[in-house]
C-alpha cells in the first residue's frame, strides 16, 4: 500500500480521534450533569461510538451478508455527527470568546445546558434534512455539441453514472431504482465512471448486485472506469471481474471505438500507481493512431488533466470523485480544488461534464448537493474547420 495513503490514514485517525475528545468533553461539560449516567460510563460509550466508523470500514471489507448494515449505517452516521458536531461547537465556542471578551455572558446557571441541546438540536435536524435529501435523486440534462460528423450517428444520448458506492448502505434497493430511472431516459450508452462498487467486491457479488446491473437496456452498451474505493478497498482485479459480469466493458487506459463512430477512452484511476506500482498510461499512448476527425470521448474518475485531454485533442471529458462536496461546506473546498467540481465547462475545444453521484459514501447524507443522474444529449454538427 502506498505510504502516502498510509500517512493519509494516520493522520485522519488522530484528528477524527481528537475531534471526537474535544466533541465529548463540551458535551459532559454542558449536559453531564443532566445524563443518567455517571463520568466513566458517559465516556464508554462515548468511545463505543466513536470506534464504530473503523470498526465498520473493517468489517464491511470482509463482509457478505446484510447483518453488516446496521454497523455500517452506525459507523456511518457517527462520521456525519463528528463533522457537524466539531462545526457547531466550533461556532458556538468562537461566540462564546467573543461574548467573554466582551463581557456579555449571561449569568444563568442553565446557560450551559441550554447551549449543549441547542447544539445536539441543531446537529440532528441536519442529519434529518441530509438522510431526506440523500434519498431523492434528480435528473441532470445536458445538451451539447461537437463539431465532427461521424459517419452513421447525428446524435447520442448517454447517461452518466457516478458514485454509486453500492455495499451495505446503498445497497440492492437504491441499485434497483438506478436501473428503472436510468431504462427511463432509454440510452443509447451509459457511463459508469468510478467508484461504483465502495470497496467490497464480495459483498457486491454476494448481495447478486450484478444480476441488477444487467438488467440496463442500451443500445451501445454500458461502460465503465476504476475508482479510487476500488483500489482502497484492495480488490481492483476483483472488481473488474464482478462488473464485467454485470454487463459493463471496463476501460484501463485503452480505448475502443463505438459503432464505427466515436472513440471512448477510458482512463485508470489516478491512485492506481500507488497499489499497483504501475502508474497509469500517458493519455497520448492510449490515444496512439486515432482518426482525429471522429469524436472523443474520455471517462475519468477524478475530474482531473484537463490539460493534457485538451492537448490531446478529447471532445468530451466525463468525471465524478468530488460528490459535490457531499457535506457542506465541503462544497467550497472541491471548488478550489478542482477547475470543476460540479457541473460543465468548456476549455477550448474541450468539454468536461462532473457528476455530483448517484450514491454517498459513509453516511446516508447528502448537505449541499443532491444525488444525481446525468442525461447528456450530443449533436454532432460537422467536421471542424
Amino acid at each position: 500500500m502506498h505510504l502516502s495513503f498510509v500517512a493519509f490514514i494516520s493522520v485522519f485517525l488522530t484528528l477524527f480521534t481528537a475531534i471526537n475528545y474535544y466533541i465529548g468533553l463540551r458535551t459532559w461539560q454542558t449536559l453531564g450533569p443532566a445524563l443518567p449516567l455517571p463520568e466513566p460510563a458517559f465516556w464508554l460509550l462515548w468511545l463505543l461510538l466513536a470506534s464504530t466508523p473503523v470498526i465498520s470500514r473493517i468489517r464491511r471489507l470482509r463482509a457478505t451478508g446484510s447483518t453488516s448494515k446496521p454497523l455500517a449505517l452506525i459507523g456511518g452516521y457517527w462520521i456525519a455527527i463528528t463533522y457537524y458536531a466539531f462545526l457547531a461547537w466550533l461556532c458556538i465556542d468562537f461566540l462564546r470568546f467573543g461574548a467573554a471578551w466582551l463581557h456579555i455572558l449571561p449569568d444563568n446557571p442553565a446557560a450551559p445546558q441550554f447551549i449543549g441541546l441547542a447544539a445536539w438540536s441543531a446537529v440532528f435536524v441536519l442529519l434529518a434534512y441530509g438522510t431526506w435529501n440523500a434519498s431523492r435523486p434528480v435528473i441532470r440534462r445536458h445538451r451539447l455539441t461537437i463539431a465532427k460528423s461521424p459517419p452513421n450517428l447525428s446524435r447520442l444520448s448517454a447517461v452518466l453514472v457516478s458514485d454509486v458506492h453500492l455495499g451495505p448502505v446503498v445497497a440492492n434497493p437504491r441499485l434497483e431504482a438506478l436501473i428503472r430511472l436510468v431504462n427511463q431516459l432509454d440510452p443509447d450508452i451509459v457511463f459508469f465512471v468510478g467508484d461504483t462498487i465502495d470497496e467490497n467486491v464480495t459483498f457486491f457479488v454476494a448481495q447478486g448486485m450484478p444480476e441488477i446491473l444487467r438488467r440496463l437496456k442500451t443500445k451501445f452498451g454500458a461502460f465503465a472506469v476504476l475508482g479510487n474505493h476500488e483500489y482502497i478497498g484492495g480488490q481492483s482485479e476483483q472488481a473488474v471481474a464482478a462488473l464485467e459480469t454485470a454487463g459493463l466493458t471496463v476501460l484501463r487506459d485503452n480505448s475502443l471505438k463505438v459503432a464505427d463512430s466515436f472513440y471512448l477512452v477510458g482512463r485508470d484511476e489516478r491512485i492506481r500507481g500507488g497499489f499497483t506500482g504501475v502508474p497509469r498510461a500517458p493519455l497520448a499512448r492510449i490515444m496512439a493512431d486515432f482518426d482525429p476527425f471522429l469524436p472523443i470521448i474520455l471517462l475519468d474518475h477524478q475530474p482531473i488533466g484537463l490539460a493534457e485531454s485538451q492537448q490531446q485533442g478529447v471532445d468530451l471529458q466525463l468525471s465524478g470523485h468530488t460528490h459535490r462536496g457531499q457535506f457542506f461546506p465541503n462544497n467550497l473546498i472541491t471548488r478550489r480544488v478542482f477547475a470543476v467540481d460540479w457541473g460543465y465547462l468548456r476549455i477550448g475545444s474541450l468539454q468536461i461534464i462532473v457528476s455530483s453521484g448517484y450514491g454517498t459514501w459513509g453516511p446516508p447524507i447528502r448537505i449541499g448537493s443532491r444525488p444525481e443522474v446525468v442525461h447528456i444529449t450530443i449533436d454532432f454538427t460537422g467536421q471542424e474547420p
